[in-house]
């Protein structure tokens, strides 16, 4: 792993109204994810440009926000990282069954970002 950027996600309040603005301005592609969590994959463009793909979700607290993900291998030892260089973490590594392991920290900035640890045997 390469520990850059892989995935964005933006919090946003109503999901379809989201969705239909990103695929009517930019042309992104939507599918509803099914998995525990409302969630929608948006894919921004073809694989072989240079971009990332990302997702829609409404947060518990119904804020606005942009969260990018890094991708890391070994989601416990990046959140002491984290932890070791001032930063915190904010939601503890949970699974995403059949991706990955996740958790989110936060920078000493109080940016919030992901961490993520491809495992398709998460769950």
């Amino acid at each position: 792993m390469s520990n850059r950027p892989i995935h964005f996600e933006l919090g946003v309040v109503e999901p379809e109204r989201a969705v239909k603005f990103y695929e009517d301005v930019f042309g992104w592609k939507s599918m509803k994810w099914g998995g525990p969590t409302p969630y929608w994959l948006m894919t921004t463009g073809a694989d072989e440009e240079p971009g990332i793909n990302g997702g829609f979700m409404v947060h518990e607290d119904k804020q606005p926000r942009t969260v990018n993900t890094i991708g890391v291998d070994d989601v416990d030892a990046f959140a002491a990282k984290v932890q070791a260089a001032g930063g915190q973490l904010v939601v503890p590594k949970m699974a995403i069954p059949g991706v990955g392991w996740l958790a989110y920290c936060m920078d000493t900035e109080g940016n919030l970002f992901g961490i993520h640890a491809q495992d398709k045997s998460a769950a």
